[in-house]
């Protein structure tokens, strides 16, 4: 059986156990095995538990972010080690790309990342479906390791031991059940708010220019206003024909990003808000649901969930869905 090693930062921890749940059918069918660091009992020593893994495993997760690259551990030790055993054919090692980061440039860039394309897996609007990639993409690897991933030296010569050892045959039980809850402080509310807002603004005006260069005699103008707020603007052969300001915070609605259709500078009215909550493992965000009649309002939104809602407000009149 195939065992996956996770490489990641603990920074990632929440991501990584929603990962290891995706990959539960996986476990259950007795396709693979896995482990990470936090598998290590008390008294063992922890550099060698984890390298005894690195070395030996057979699929390797690069669990990447901005974190797992800041990390001298994660990236000059776990992954140095595991693009080394994948060049010699002694493993194979998958790059998860968690969170938007610079990491075409690093060792792994060269290798095929899911989800889709490399999109960081934090920006798809159901990041289920995004780690469902992931989940595929570990079954296709198990199923084709046997033919292309020769044995390494260390295996080869730990495979007869363990072949007649009979602690070998012993599987020390452990619960899958350990996830605990997580609490976030107001200050991890307020980053993940501006974090958002900044996200939307490129979202905002990425999707401007390319509205124009897809669609003739549109064109999309996108103006920052200050740090906490930006207009966005549709023309059609020269004509308006949508305008939005997004802002955060304001007199009456502090808590929130806010949409209000036409250009304004006054912080005090809304036609759509999304408010930063949190489960007792993530940060999300909810819409007010103003122009969707509620609809929109249970759903629990990734950052690019919810530009694309507020993106949506503003292009939908054009489309005919709103």
């Amino acid at each position: 059986m195939p065992s996956v090693f996770f490489s990641y930062s603990h920074a990632d921890e929440v991501l990584r156990d929603k990962l290891e749940k995706q990959l539960s059918m996986l476990r259950r069918q007795g396709v693979i095995e896995t482990w990470h660091d936090r598998r290590i009992s008390a008294g063992e020593d922890i550099h060698q538990a984890i390298d005894g893994h690195i070395n030996t495993d057979d699929i390797i997760l690069l669990l990447v972010s901005a974190d797992f690259i800041a990390s001298d551990y994660c990236y000059d030790i776990e992954m140095q080690r595991a693009m080394e055993r994948h060049e010699n054919g002694e493993a194979i090692v998958i790059p998860v790309i968690l969170r938007a980061c610079d990491w075409h440039h690093a060792p792994f860039g060269k290798l095929k990342a899911v989800p889709l394309d490399g999109k960081p897996i934090t920006q798809w609007p159901d990041i289920d479906e995004a780690f469902l990639q992931v989940a595929k993409a570990v079954r296709e690897a198990a199923a084709r390791f046997g033919r292309v991933v020769t044995t390494s030296p260390i295996r080869a010569a730990v495979a007869p031991i363990l072949a007649t050892s009979p602690a070998a045959e012993i599987v020390s039980p452990r619960s899958s059940n350990l996830r605990l809850a997580k609490a976030f402080t107001q200050r991890d509310k307020d980053q993940f708010k501006l974090d958002t807002f900044e996200y939307i603004a490129r979202f905002f005006e990425n999707s401007l220019k390319e509205l124009g260069e897809r669609n003739p005699n549109f064109e999309g103008v996108f103006r920052r206003v200050d740090a906490n707020r930006f207009f966005a603007t549709i023309y059609r052969d020269g004509k308006d024909v949508a305008r939005g300001t997004i802002y955060v915070g304001g007199d009456a609605w502090g808590q929130g990003i806010n949409y209000v259709q036409g250009e304004t500078v006054a912080s005090n009215s809304i036609n759509e808000s999304l408010t930063v909550e949190a489960d007792d493992q993530a940060l999300y965000l909810t819409s007010m649901g103003m122009m969707s009649y509620g609809r929109d309002r249970d759903q629990k939104l990734s950052q690019e969930g919810a530009a694309e809602l507020l993106w949506g407000v503003l292009i939908g009149p054009l489309q005919g869905t709103r």
